[in-house]
């Protein structure tokens, strides 16, 4: 972990209850070089984050060429993975004839996305070349605003 974000979490640590789990999911990103953006494979495929209501996201990914049997979509321990079952084609062979531009990857990929413990996936659908995960934040009673009689 960079000094900079230990910096940050070592600041925001005692004045923070319950909340170890954030920081130590946090603390994981940066060891694991989450955020090692200079990798070729963190560019593919491209995908979208997008907030579609209050409490509603979408995670859209362009998968032209993969249909619903070539990827697998999971969600546990506060991550959404999004992976390819193919692996490359090799092929010069197309069922329409001779490939002589290979321009559309159907290469193997795996993406991850970090899920809060309180958002609930919905569901996920293929259509016209784009994954859309649909997401929804559930928030408990607990953590709702009530007005507290004082007495």
């Amino acid at each position: 972990m960079t000094n900079k974000a230990l910096s940050i979490f070592n600041k925001l640590r005692p004045v923070s209850v319950g909340f170890d789990s954030i920081f130590d999911h946090f603390e994981n990103m940066w060891d694991d070089d989450f955020f090692n953006l200079s990798s070729a494979s963190n560019n593919y495929p491209p995908y979208n984050i997008v907030k579609s209501g209050n409490n509603k996201y979408d995670v859209e990914v362009a998968l032209a060429g993969f249909n619903k049997k070539d990827i697998n979509v999971n969600v546990g321990d506060g991550m959404l993975t999004i992976e390819s079952k193919k692996e490359d084609k090799i092929s010069d062979e197309d069922e329409n004839g001779e490939v002589l531009h290979k321009g559309i990857s159907q290469r193997y990929f795996k993406r991850s996305f970090s899920v809060a413990d309180d958002v609930e996936v919905k569901g996920a659908k293929l259509e016209n070349g784009l994954l859309r995960v649909s997401m929804e934040r559930k928030i408990p009673e607990a953590r709702k605003l009530k007005t507290i009689d004082v007495k």
